[in-house]
C-alpha cells in the first residue's frame, strides 16, 4: 500500500464557540492506492495559529507521498527528525505530525478491519466517565459568557441533569462585565477578582452537592503567586484537580504551587511530545496529565506519554477541544490505557455546528462514553463539510 495524496482541509464552521472566537478544525485525509483513506486532525482549531497549522500539514504531507501508510513509526520519526524543526517541538509542528499520525492509524484500522484500540492492545476500560467541560460558557446548545455565581450553579445543574457527575470551570476567565481575559490575573488577585472566583465555585458546589467533582481550569491566566492565592481559597470546596495554574514551560513553578496548594495539579494541552512531559514526571509535580492527541504527536506519541505517566503513578485525562475527529481519536486511546481518569467533553462538542462536521455523533449517555467499534478511529468528515471547506491536495513528494 502506498500514500498517493493528502487532502489538507480547513473546515469553515463560522463561530460555534463563544462569539468572536473562530472555530476552524484543521484536518487531513490521507489517500492510498488501495482506495483506503484515513482522517486526522491538528489540534489548533482555536486561537491564532490556523494558517500556521494548515501550512504545516501541507509541508509535512509533501514528505510522505509514496510511503507505506502502515509504517506509522517510520513516518512519525521522519517528520520528527528530518524536518529540522520537528526535534525542537512546538504546537504547530506537533499538530502537523499529529494530524498525519492519527490519519495513518485510521488507515491501518480500516485495512485490518479493526478499531484502533484493538491495535493498541485492547480495552482495559469498557465505559469512560466524562465531565462537562468549560461551564463558564454555560452548558447546552447555546454558548455564552457567564458572570454571576448563580449562573455557574445553574450551568452545573444542567450538566448534572444529563448524568454528569463532574464539571470543569474557569472561575477567573470572565471579568464582572463578561469580558474574556478582561482583567489581569497576574501578580496578586484583587478583592473583586478573588471574591467572584470563590463565589462562582461556591455556587457550583452548592448546586451540585457534595458528590459533584469540580475541576478548576485556569488556562494559564494565573501565575505562581495568584495560583497559590486562589488555590488556598478553593481547597475548601474539595476540587478534583487544578488545571494549568501557570504556563507549562517551567516545571519548577508547578513544583512550588504543588507544595503550597492541596489540590492535585494538572497540565498538558500546551506540552508536546515525550520530551515536553519528561520534566513533570521527573519532578513528580502532576497528579494528572492532559496530552492532546491532536497536538502532542498523535496516537503514537500520546500512547507513549500515557505509558510514561503510568510509571510515575500519574493519571490521564486526554485534552479534547476540537472537532469530532479529536474526540474519536481520544476514545480509542482512553479505552486502552489503565491510568485513564476521565474524558473531557467540551461545551463545543455539544453544539450542532461542530457535531454536523462529521458522519457520526459520539455523545456520552448518563455521563459515560462507550468506545466506538467501527474500523480505524471510527469518524470521518462528511462530503458536505469537505465541499464547503478550504482544501489543498498534495500529490507529489518534491523531496523524493
Amino acid at each position: 500500500m502506498k500514500i498517493t495524496s493528502v487532502d489538507v482541509i480547513k473546515v469553515l464552521t463560522g463561530e460555534p464557540s463563544v462569539k468572536g472566537t473562530p472555530w476552524n478544525p484543521i484536518c487531513v485525509r490521507i489517500n492510498t492506492d488501495e482506495g483506503i483513506s484515513g482522517f486526522g486532525e491538528a489540534g489548533l482549531c482555536y486561537g491564532n495559529v490556523n494558517h500556521a497549522a494548515f501550512g504545516c500539514c501541507v509541508d509535512f504531507a509533501e514528505l510522505i507521498i509514496g510511503m507505506d501508510p502502515m509504517n506509522i513509526e517510520a513516518i512519525w520519526n521522519k517528520l520528527h527528525r528530518m524536518t529540522f524543526w520537528g526535534m525542537g517541538g512546538g504546537g504547530v509542528v506537533f499538530a502537523g505530525i499529529s494530524a498525519i499520525d492519527i490519519a495513518l492509524w485510521d488507515i491501518k484500522g480500516k485495512a485490518l478491519n479493526a478499531p484502533v484500540y484493538q491495535l493498541l492492545g485492547g480495552k482495559t476500560n469498557d465505559k469512560l466517565r466524562a465531565y462537562a467541560s468549560q461551564i463558564q460558557f454555560d452548558w447546552g446548545k447555546v454558548c455564552r459568557a457567564l458572570v454571576k455565581p448563580e449562573e455557574y450553579g445553574e450551568a452545573a445543574k444542567k450538566a448534572m441533569a444529563e448524568g454528569y457527575t463532574c464539571v470543569k470551570v474557569d472561575p477567573v476567565g470572565f471579568d464582572l462585565q463578561g469580558r474574556w481575559m478582561g482583567w489581569s490575573n497576574y501578580g496578586l488577585l484583587e478583592y473583586d477578582q478573588m471574591k467572584i472566583a470563590v463565589d462562582r465555585i461556591a455556587a457550583i458546589r452548592e448546586a451540585g452537592g457534595p458528590e459533584l467533582d469540580i475541576i478548576i481550569e485556569l488556562h494559564s491566566l494565573t501565575d505562581t503567586n495568584t495560583a497559590v492565592q486562589l488555590g488556598r481559597e478553593l481547597e475548601q470546596f474539595r476540587c478534583f484537580y487544578y488545571e494549568e495554574p501557570t504556563q507549562p514551560l517551567n516545571a519548577a513553578l508547578f513544583k512550588e504551587i504543588c507544595s503550597k496548594v492541596k489540590i492535585p495539579m494538572a497540565t498538558g494541552e500546551r506540552s508536546y511530545s515525550r520530551w515536553g512531559f519528561r520534566q513533570f514526571f521527573e519532578e513528580r509535580t502532576l497528579g494528572i496529565i492532559q496530552p492532546d492527541l491532536c497536538n502532542t504527536g498523535g496516537i503514537s506519541e500520546g500512547k507513549k506519554i500515557c505509558d510514561m505517566a503510568h510509571v510515575y503513578d500519574v493519571g490521564v485525562q486526554i485534552h479534547i477541544c476540537g472537532g469530532p475527529i479529536s474526540t474519536a481519536a481520544a476514545l480509542q486511546v482512553e479505552a486502552v490505557i489503565p491510568n485513564f481518569v476521565i474524558h473531557e467533553h467540551h461545551e463545543a462538542a455539544v453544539l450542532d455546528a461542530n457535531i454536523n462536521l462529521c458522519k457520526y455523533d459520539y455523545q456520552p449517555v448518563n455521563g459515560y462514553f462507550s468506545v466506538p467499534d467501527r474500523p480505524g478511529i471510527g469518524q470521518e468528515l462528511t462530503d458536505e463539510t469537505i465541499a464547503a471547506s478550504e482544501v489543498v491536495t498534495v500529490k507529489h513528494n518534491r523531496f523524493a
